[in-house]
């Protein structure tokens, strides 16, 4: 038994050093050589230049300028003055750099373990370092390197579409190899959400080095994929005449091909996107912030607003959808309706009424009691399920980050919400687009191209991705064609006949169109109201908010044009004009192709199935 222990002890010991002589000699053998190829050679990454973003006729959104950066070399010692000798130099060279700022950045980058040289001026501009460029390529502890900086040359006309690019974070940096050498990002619009395509791939260069990390050969070297460019549907001359045309207002404009393709997308007021390029100032950031017209806020995927009677024709499509044949019988309107044995009176707009309403009238003149009676009937959980599935309250998956989805209410909602039960009366308020209803502009211009062809369409902002088209996804929806018929003959009545709500605006075009306009309320009116004031009698943001939506030509519509303008009263006054200036504008450029001619006949009996 000992002779077996001792036996044990002897092969255990033996083991142990025969592990460790592998360790020494064969595998520790593969770290050290590692470590010394390490030694003499030196990866460097060759930074890709960010594509280009082009509108419809090739004009540059986005671009990159030319020029220079400015390093300095590690290890500096300040108790000599060697650093502030060599920030010196610099700012002697360009008095707007800040020295401060330099040796701040220097100093938090600066270690023993750092052996690159420290960039502490991201951008000179290529004409002022021509000059200079002699001069300082003397000093051995400066580097100049060829560098590109971010331009939008259309400015604030394109900046909510466009985006910007800005200092990339320690998360971005982790996430993307590329980021991490380039230091600059996608923050918002097209250049956040096509990054991955714009940025382009790394490059690298494999150099044999001294001791001294002197380059004496290269090993290997792989060029960068670069210039991976974006041309889009926008024609930045009508985006710019949309965004001079809102004047004083502040609101929202979006054209639109019926086949989903964004000619033009407008939030107003906007800001200048080459103030974030390189670090906006806290002074321009608080000018932004303070503004009350809100001019960083996308508001055709970020805003969202009740999208009241710009809803109907959708409504009456959704009442139809959860009753067939509901739509086949009038309603009568005498100003108002009441629930039960409440007094509580659901006002239409008009205080005398309209009498019997029919689908066509109900659409034509904005009947709200029409609408109050047959949701009523219906429900609201019908109501919103249909509404959903016609693209309202959900995102439209346009190409842009972060699209918010809006509100399209029903009884699960509000429990999950508030923990309280649905009632009648927001049933009520739900059918004419108020309430808890909350809409984007670009929802309701994609739902209205689906009234206009049957098409509910993904909308998109780029046209050639990287050579590459865009896809846009179209699904065809199943509707009673008697009445959709008969709701874009009310829409071409709004547009086109007297009583219509639009028809000052909008009946003297050369294209016939057809649309809806809507008013929505930001402040309820009281029961003791009598008379309401007008909307030009009430404090600025007491105003509704003014809606118009429409298609053109109204035979073979190709064009969605929606525009609202916040808290501007009524939609046919104050919306229309500028949604009639924009067909104006589409028509003298030829965009209504082979119908330029076309004789602009009115006649009320007008039907297109």
């Amino acid at each position: 038994m000992r002779y077996k222990i001792v036996i044990a002890i002897f092969l255990l010991i033996w083991g142990i050093m025969i592990a460790r002589l592998y360790h020494v000699s064969i595998k520790s053998n593969f770290y050290y050589e590692e470590l010394a190829k390490d030694n003499i050679e030196r990866k460097r990454f060759i930074k890709p230049v960010r594509g280009e973003i082009t509108d419809l006729n090739g004009n540059l959104l986005a671009m990159n300028q030319i020029g220079f950066s400015i390093s300095i070399m590690p290890h500096l010692k300040q108790r000599d003055h060697t650093l502030e000798r060599v920030v010196d130099i610099l700012v002697k060279t360009f008095p707007d750099l800040n020295k401060t700022v330099m040796v701040k950045v220097y100093r938090k980058h600066n270690s023993p373990y750092n052996h690159k040289f420290i960039k502490v001026v991201d951008f000179i501009h290529y004409p002022d370092m021509m000059g200079a460029y002699p001069k300082l390529s003397l000093h051995k502890e400066i580097k100049i390197e060829a560098e590109t900086k971010r331009y939008y040359p259309y400015g604030k006309y394109a900046a909510h579409i466009v985006g910007y690019t800005g200092r990339s974070n320690k998360k971005e940096n982790k996430k993307d190899p590329v980021v991490n050498e380039v230091g600059k990002v996608g923050k918002s619009g097209l250049e956040r959400y096509y990054n991955s395509v714009l940025e382009g791939e790394l490059g690298y260069k494999i150099s044999k080095v001294t001791a001294t990390n002197k380059a004496i050969d290269i090993l290997e070297k792989k060029e960068p994929i670069d210039n991976k460019n974006i041309k889009l549907n926008i024609d930045i001359n009508l985006q710019k005449m949309i965004y001079e045309r809102f004047g004083n207002a502040t609101g929202v404009a979006i054209v639109m091909r019926t086949n989903g393709e964004i000619l033009a997308a407008v939030s107003y007021p906007s800001y200048d996107p080459n103030l974030f390029v390189g670090g906006i100032s806290s002074k321009d950031w608080k000018v932004l912030q303070d503004n009350l017209a809100h001019p960083f806020t996308n508001k055709f995927i970020h805003g969202t607003y009740p999208p009241g009677s710009a809803i109907k024709m959708g409504m009456a499509l959704a009442f139809e959808k959860a009753q067939p044949n509901i739509l086949a019988t009038t309603e009568h309107c005498v100003g108002f309706i009441t629930l039960g044995s409440s007094k509580h009176k659901f006002r239409c707009w008009s205080r005398w009424g309209h009498g019997t309403v029919g689908l066509r009238k109900a659409i034509r003149e904005s009947c709200d009691v029409y609408f109050y009676n047959k949701s009523l009937k219906v429900g609201i959980n019908a109501m919103a399920k249909n509404l959903r599935s016609f693209g309202l309250g959900v995102k439209t998956g346009v190409d842009l980050p972060r699209e918010y989805s809006g509100v399209i209410p029903d009884k699960q909602w509000k429990m999950r919400r508030y923990k309280q039960p649905w009632y009648k009366g927001e049933t009520v308020i739900a059918a004419i687009g108020q309430g808890y209803d909350l809409v984007t502009p670009l929802q309701v211009a994609r739902y209205t191209a689906l009234i206009a062809t049957s098409k509910l369409v993904t909308p998109r902002i780029a046209r050639v991705v990287d050579n590459n088209a865009t896809s846009r996804k179209i699904i065809p929806m199943k509707f009673n064609p008697y009445y959709l018929n008969q709701i874009r003959n009310g829409m071409y009545d709004v547009c086109n006949v007297k009583k219509g709500t639009a028809f000052r605006t909008m009946s003297k075009l050369p294209i016939i169109v057809a649309g809806k306009t809507g008013t929505s309320q930001v402040t309820s009116v009281p029961q003791s109201t009598k008379k309401r004031l007008k909307e030009d009698e009430l404090a600025y943001f007491l105003r509704s908010h003014a809606w118009i939506t429409t298609y053109a030509p109204f035979n073979n519509p190709e064009f969605v044009v929606t525009v609202l303008v916040e808290h501007g009263g009524h939609g046919g006054s104050t919306a229309g004009p500028i949604a009639a200036d924009i067909y104006k504008w589409l028509y003298r450029n030829k965009y209504f192709k082979g119908q330029q001619h076309t004789p602009r006949v009115i006649d009320a009996n007008v039907s297109r199935l």
